[in-house]
């Protein structure tokens, strides 16, 4: 089987593959070193791809395989607009008081309600949206608590990326997964959500452990905090009236997106171009000003420069290596594949690499069942672990470092712009082991589920 789909998936090394492999290691080198800011790296990585012709520009700019992601960069410069129109109603402070109220002004039941929350909304919204909404509240209860911000913003940007990992519609990659191999909503939720549930489960225990005993606060910060009234947050209530109707058709038709036949990024742009016009604001500058425009420029610097490493084929050659270490063991691939996917996605944006793994899969699976065609092939029982395991992998294993999904570039980014600035170092001293603890669950998961049970 390797020997089959390796002569059919060459890589030729030439000049442009190896700048581009140059250029890629340089980047992220200078990112994780922190010497030079990421945003500006991502600008110039980008810039230097372009110039050096290993991209065009159309490349660049237009291209759906190669090029920057204008669905993303949309979407959330979208919501960021919705959420900085309604930022002045209090409605954030409102959930502040209210979620440090029902914890009882206690550090870590704070923690272990923003993450869980965090989780079950990702799973129906994207990440990346749910963090948006969930960090300016995080800021508010910390400063009541005088709490140090940043392990809240990590445990909640891992926490967004394990809900998403659930459902077809909660993370990018699954959303191409899906689309791929042809796999609906219910098949999701039937194959992937009961593990998901064990890896919240036993990721709530783990930061218990890590943070449970670190974070305490003094008995009159929390009698402070419990006779607070949220009420009272509430400084705009017709703005907060509007804003709440205009949230709720835009997760209504996130969640109904599929059946509108319209991509996330329109929906969030019409929910953003609604709330402009009903909110009455006639000066949108210092919304638009407040928008996280340094994450944004690091996205699209970051898509170009990995289009660029996609196109010389360097992912495809790791991939194709990758297969051939298991020597056609379908367990073997499964695994290999589980875990290549949770490295590679906490260092390479995982949308890329579930782009170039997706055809090699459905390539190694012509080579096992020839005859096979259509959804016979698609859906073979002994290939079904094998997308479940990509997903797995590639969702859960952006937890393992600042860069490797985009919940946790924006998180990072918010932190930043509230002078807590979050190292690379320090989100991946927290973010990798529990981010292999998480696969670890999934690939007993896996095991017991379709090699033992096989159901």
């Amino acid at each position: 089987m390797t020997q089959e789909v390796t002569a059919s998936s060459q890589v030729v090394m030439n000049a442009s593959f190896w700048i581009a492999t140059a250029l890629f290691i340089l980047a992220y080198g200078l990112i994780i070193s922190e010497k030079i800011h990421k945003t500006i790296v991502g600008i110039f990585g980008a810039a230097l791809m372009i110039v050096l012709g290993i991209v065009t520009q159309e490349d660049a700019f237009h291209s759906m395989d190669l090029g920057i992601d204008w669905n993303v960069i949309f979407l959330l410069v979208s919501m960021m607009i919705i959420i900085n129109i309604m930022k002045p109603t209090g409605v954030f402070e409102y959930i502040a008081i209210k979620s440090a109220k029902v914890a009882k002004g206690k550090p870590f039941m704070i923690m272990a309600i923003f993450s869980v929350v965090t989780a079950v909304v990702s799973a129906f919204l994207d990440n990346v949206t749910t963090v948006l909404l969930i960090a300016p509240v995080t800021l508010l209860i910390c400063q009541a608590l005088e709490l140090d911000v940043v392990p809240f913003l990590i445990t909640e940007a891992l926490a967004s990326n394990i809900g998403g990992t659930a459902t077809l519609i909660g993370d990018p990659p699954n959303i191409m997964i899906g689309s791929k191999a042809q796999l609906d909503f219910m098949a999701f939720i039937y194959n992937l959500t009961p593990v998901i549930i064990v890896v919240l489960t036993a990721y709530v225990i783990s930061i218990r452990l890590i943070f449970g005993k670190k974070m305490k606060v003094k008995d009159e910060l929390r009698q402070r905090v419990m006779s607070m009234n949220e009420n009272e947050a509430i400084k705009d209530p017709v703005l907060l009236k509007k804003s709440l109707v205009v949230l709720a058709v835009t997760i209504t038709g996130f969640v109904l997106h599929g059946m509108l036949h319209l991509e996330p990024a329109t929906i969030a742009l019409f929910g953003a171009g609604l709330l402009l016009l009903v909110s009455g604001n006639k000066e949108p500058h210092r919304i638009l000003a407040e928008a996280e425009w340094a994450t944004l420029f690091f996205f699209i610097g970051l898509f170009v420069i990995i289009g660029g490493v996609v196109k010389v084929g360097l992912i495809k050659w790791m991939s194709i290596k990758v297969l051939e270490l298991t020597h056609g063991n379908l367990f073997g691939t499964t695994m290999v594949v589980m875990w290549f996917s949770a490295f590679a996605s906490a260092f390479i944006d995982n949308i890329p690499y579930v782009a170039t793994m997706n055809p090699l899969i459905i390539d190694m699976a012509k080579q096992l069942w020839p005859h096979a065609s259509g959804l016979a092939l698609l859906h073979h029982p002994d290939l079904m672990p094998m997308w479940w395991s990509l997903a797995l992998g590639a969702c859960l294993g952006g937890n393992g470092t600042a860069i490797g999904a985009s919940a946790n570039v924006i998180v990072v980014g918010m932190a930043e712009k509230m002078g807590k600035p979050i190292s690379f170092k320090k989100f991946m001293l927290y973010g990798m082991p529990l981010m292999i603890e998480s696969v670890i669950i999934c690939m007993a998961y896996v095991w017991i589920r379709y090699y033992v049970l096989k159901i």
